[in-house]
């Protein structure tokens, strides 16, 4: 069975484009080129990967996003213009995985896609594993991480980045080997966005995300998880 996507984006050229290259590549393709849209055919189908542009009308992508990972962990890659980094930011913090900005290459999105896809499988052969760091404990079977007892929610980029700093804890992994190891690929795009998701991490994980104590920064290198 071929992999479902829903391509979100007003402009039909765009939307076209998107649809035509990954339906060449044997995915099957849904599209809609509104956030109402997208949010109907979301609940009407079951879907492997949401590529959502921020720039809708009505209903925002960002909004979409955030609707959509309250009810679901399926992976969500934003358009974003090349200058608004401010909609990439709240895009990340809103639940989405990562972003491609616009003018974009087909082949760059497609390997975005194809990254994601591959992370997933990898994560569901893993779905067995447990990691305990002090008072983290990372129960990947049921997506779940535990605070000092307390439950919170992550989204799976967020795990995926987490658990790599678990499994070898007080190792200091810089930005570029983490993001690599989140999209299983030497191409990273930006890499200030790790540190948007390592700061979503700390908003959830930390006693004080002001002053981490557990993903902590070492200057000039990348981060490390501390045992606390």
């Amino acid at each position: 069975m071929s992999q479902k996507i829903l391509v979100v984006d007003d402009e039909q050229a765009i939307l076209d484009a998107i649809a035509y290259t990954l339906r060449g590549d044997g995915f099957e393709v849904d599209v809609a080129r509104s956030g109402e849209d997208a949010l109907d055919s979301a609940a009407n189908g079951a879907y492997d990967v949401v590529v959502l542009d921020v720039m809708l009308p009505g209903v925002s992508g960002v909004e979409v996003c955030r609707r959509l990972r309250a009810e679901s962990d399926v992976p969500i890659v934003l358009l974003t213009a090349r200058d608004a980094e401010v909609d990439r930011v709240v895009g990340l913090d809103a639940g989405a995985d990562d972003y491609v900005t616009k003018p974009f290459s087909m082949p760059e999105l497609l390997s975005r896609v194809r990254a994601i896809l591959r992370r997933r499988a990898l994560d569901r052969d893993a779905a067995r594993q447990r990691l305990q760091v002090g008072g983290l404990t990372l129960d990947l079977a049921r997506h779940g991480v535990d605070v000092d007892g307390r439950s919170v929610r992550i989204t799976p980029s967020e795990l995926k980045l987490l658990a790599l700093l678990a499994r070898q804890p007080e190792r200091v992994f810089t930005r570029r080997e983490l993001m690599e190891h989140l999209w299983e690929s030497d191409y990273v795009g930006d890499e200030r966005a790790c540190d948007t998701h390592i700061a979503n991490l700390r908003r959830k994980i930390e006693p004080d995300p002001a002053s981490p104590t557990r993903i902590v920064s070492v200057r000039g290198v990348g981060y490390k998880l501390a045992a606390v």
